[in-house]
């Protein structure tokens, strides 16, 4: 049985330690922490294809819908398909992913908030991601996975004990390889609103006042948000929340004096472009699999997928 050792708790780590558990693997996750203080924990988890377009992100985005809906079918997995709106203040707005979405079409003029030229209506997967982190966590167990809490300075440290790295470490996954300086974090900060029960979301990523997105979840509502390319700072900033929840509010009124339940901030490693592929020069073989930015959830199955069939011919 081949040990494989996944550098990763976020979610993209541990869909790939799931799909290479599940090919029989051996695998052990190291981090240096748990999902619950991964990065993904920040995200709205809305799925939605946030990078350019390419064949390559449509498979990836596509398998992921896929699997995300078979999943919806366990309440436990905190996975549900909610309908929303994309809000569109553009010409010429990239529908491409309408092609594997089902339901999605066009909204209504009744539909469209102030200043938006078109919007697109379509029923997609909802992360609450507290739930989903747990339920990811507990079917990687079932599967025999391990969990190391420890930090790790680059890969060669781990080729004792292991035939194959993984390494799906977010920002810190250049360094690991010491190969790659292109990995910026990008901040990320939200408000969480209670939810009177409010399903649906709405994404306006153009809003001329900054990025705009509701995402109602089982627990709370997700309000955002910011993209501060190079930004680190982990503390959130009040003139941010403020302008944020004053973004929401025009774009979802019923949101106007909702109570705050709690705030987030995260850094997305953004990169380019994803990288995922096999990484020479180490003691052992390795596989990069880093550099999603904002669409860790969105790509997370079809990435771990492709990851487990490049491992499958090494």
């Amino acid at each position: 049985m081949r040990r494989t050792t996944v550098v990763g708790s976020g979610v993209i780590g541990l869909s790939i330690a799931h799909e290479l558990a599940a090919a029989g693997d051996a695998v052990t996750v190291v981090a240096d922490a748990d999902i619950a203080h991964s990065v993904s924990t920040v995200a709205a988890a809305v799925w939605f294809p946030y990078l350019s377009a390419s064949p390559q992100t449509g498979r990836w985005l596509e398998r992921s819908l896929a699997r995300f809906r078979d999943i919806a079918l366990d309440p436990s997995a905190g996975v549900d398909l909610r309908l929303g709106t994309v809000v569109e203040r553009t010409t010429d707005p990239d529908r491409s992913w309408m092609a594997v979405v089902d339901d999605a079409r066009p909204a209504t003029a009744a539909d469209l908030p102030a200043g938006a030229l078109s919007a697109v209506r379509a029923t997609v997967p909802v992360v609450t991601t507290g739930a989903y982190g747990q339920w990811l966590t507990a079917r990687c167990r079932a599967l025999g996975v391990g969990f190391e809490v420890r930090h790790v300075e680059s890969v060669d440290a781990l080729a004792e004990g292991a035939d194959l790295v993984v390494v799906a470490g977010g920002l810190r996954s250049g360094a690991l390889l010491g190969d790659d300086e292109s990995v910026v974090p990008v901040r990320g900060q939200v408000v969480r609103l209670e939810n009177p029960g409010l399903t649906q979301w709405w994404i306006d990523d153009d809003n001329p006042a900054g990025l705009t997105y509701v995402v109602p979840r089982r627990d709370d509502i997700v309000c955002g948000g910011v993209s501060e390319f190079g930004a680190t700072g982990l503390e959130p900033d009040p003139e941010t929340e403020r302008a944020i929840l004053e973004r929401t509010a025009a774009l979802v009124p019923q949101l106007a004096g909702l109570r705050i339940v709690s705030r987030g901030v995260g850094l997305r490693p953004s990169r380019p472009v994803v990288r995922l592929e096999r990484v020479a020069g180490h003691a052992v073989p390795v596989v990069a699999c880093y550099g999603h930015g904002g669409s860790g959830v969105t790509l997370s199955w079809g990435c771990a997928e492709d990851v487990a069939a490049l491992a499958a011919g090494l």
